[in-house]
């Protein structure tokens, strides 16, 4: 391995400064040393190449042949080194902010339009943590989160993203009008396993509706919406379901609401700590989510 022979950088750059200012006075102030260090760095250089690099003349310095070749050499090799350390400067620094839903809230609202965060955004990686249970926003588990609930959280902001009406939900196909036809229908259930809280059922739908023979413990059974929903979607029974998330299978004709009543749960908000409300990145996660198109955002306003 070949070992380079070179002076010391120190030196290098004083003899530069003081060739390209031709003062030993301003390579100083460039260099936020004294006048008398440039100078003896030069010396120093010159002694160690064996050539004079300056004819000095009274508050003035003068490049010698070997003088002008170096500092061009020089100049050539630190603006190399200099516009390499800009772009690597300018590399931008990624950020992971880890925002915290339902898991079909992330599958039918937000995962269709990670283009849009993307774009926007594109140092900003993002990780969705799907669960029913609120989790800590504290910068590990999460930091935001679209929660449904009373909008209360202590310590967090909490802006109310879209309503959770909870209505009846069938294929078109099973030519389905009238409550008191239910009962010859599977019933859908979505129960989250484990969860301390769950959303409206059909428990308290009959409670309101008042069908005549039903019996609400039978039929399938979901712990997923999603599934829930293509259950719905492929004609295995009658759901219930949030209307909010079933917007397009609803417009689409893939879904319609037979009958009612319609059950009004608790809303969903985006919340996110106090504290980080002047976080760049909080406020990137929000402007997206306050932007997205969907049909839950129309039919809330």
């Amino acid at each position: 391995m070949n070992h380079r022979r070179l002076p010391s950088l120190s030196s290098l750059r004083a003899f530069e400064a003081a060739a390209r200012h031709e003062s030993a006075k301003q390579a100083a102030q460039e260099l936020s040393v004294t006048p008398t260090a440039i100078s003896h760095q030069v010396r120093g250089l010159e002694e160690a190449l064996g050539v004079s690099l300056f004819v000095r003349k009274p508050r003035q310095l003068k490049l010698t042949p070997q003088g002008r070749e170096l500092q061009q050499v020089l100049e050539t090799a630190f603006d190399s080194i200099s516009h390499f350390v800009e772009r690597l400067s300018a590399v931008p620094v990624r950020q992971t902010v880890t925002l915290s839903t339902t898991p079909a809230v992330a599958v039918r609202w937000l995962l269709p339009w990670v283009c849009l965060l993307r774009d926007s955004h594109p140092g900003i990686d993002l990780r969705i943590h799907a669960s029913h249970e609120p989790v800590a926003l504290d910068g590990v588990t999460a930091d935001i989160a679209i929660r449904y609930g009373d909008g209360r959280w202590p310590g967090l902001i909490a802006e109310k993203l879209f309503e959770n009406t909870f209505i009846p939900a069938c294929s078109p196909h099973l030519d389905l009008h009238d409550a008191a036809q239910l009962s010859a229908h599977s019933l859908i259930h979505f129960r989250i396993a484990g969860a301390v809280s769950s959303p409206l059922d059909w428990v308290a739908w009959q409670k309101l509706a008042k069908v005549p023979g039903l019996d609400v413990s039978a039929g399938l059974v979901f712990t997923d919406e999603t599934h829930a929903v293509s259950a719905a979607v492929g004609e295995q029974g009658v759901a219930l379901m949030s209307r909010q998330l079933i917007n397009d299978e609803l417009v689409q004709g893939r879904l319609m609401q037979p009958f009612g009543p319609s059950l009004e749960g608790k809303p969903f908000f985006l919340v996110y700590p106090e504290s980080r409300q002047q976080d760049p990145t909080i406020r990137a996660i929000r402007e997206w989510v306050m932007s997205v198109p969907s049909g839950m955002s129309a039919l809330s306003k």
